[in-house]
């Protein structure tokens, strides 16, 4: 085996990048406080061709420098918008019938493993503070909620963390690329 160099990789330009077709899940960040899990999460939206991320609340915009230490670009590639509330971001979605899911440990949550995509279907996933979660205000507005099940002694992952195993998650359960 051999590693390979970046220019083997065959990645997409910005350009091409804009006019691919996204998996169709939108990420809401709400009031996360870490720069750089803002720039992980942006960095994993790109890879796997989210298409749009939502930053609520105190969660900081680019151009960022702490942000785009982790971002490595992908804050140029990944369609973004700001918006101080969560809440109206998640009743705007839910009337564009896109499934809007926080991803929290709450009464009737379904594990990952077991849930579902359907098809022809856009979910919104949404993801809360370091230390608060997803509110409960947002929790109540969603569509349901997605719990990572976690087996140690530890009760939460890094928000960062969170996102990359479940939107991987998803994307292979919707067979992306098609």
């Amino acid at each position: 085996m051999r590693k390979l160099e970046n220019s083997e990789l065959e990645r997409k330009s910005i350009e091409d990048f804009k006019k691919s077709e996204k998996t169709p899940v939108i990420i809401i960040l709400d009031d996360v406080r870490s720069l750089h899990n803002i720039g992980s999460v942006f960095r994993t939206a790109d890879a796997f061709l989210i298409e749009k991320i939502y930053l609520c609340g105190i969660t900081a915009t680019p151009p960022n420098k702490e942000i785009h230490k982790t971002a490595l670009g992908a804050t140029e590639t990944v369609t973004w918008e700001h918006n101080k509330n969560v809440l109206e971001v998640i009743e705007k979605l839910k009337k564009e019938a896109i499934t809007t899911l926080a991803v929290e440990q709450v009464e009737s949550a379904i594990f990952l493993q077991d849930f579902e995509v359907e098809k022809n279907k856009k979910y919104a996933l949404i993801f809360g503070n370091e230390v608060h979660g997803v509110s409960q205000e947002a929790v109540a507005l969603c569509d349901g909620c997605i719990e990572i099940p976690q087996l140690g002694t530890k009760h939460s992952l890094n928000i960062s963390v969170s996102a990359g195993i479940v939107v991987w998650d998803l994307f292979q359960k919707m067979n992306w690329p098609k």
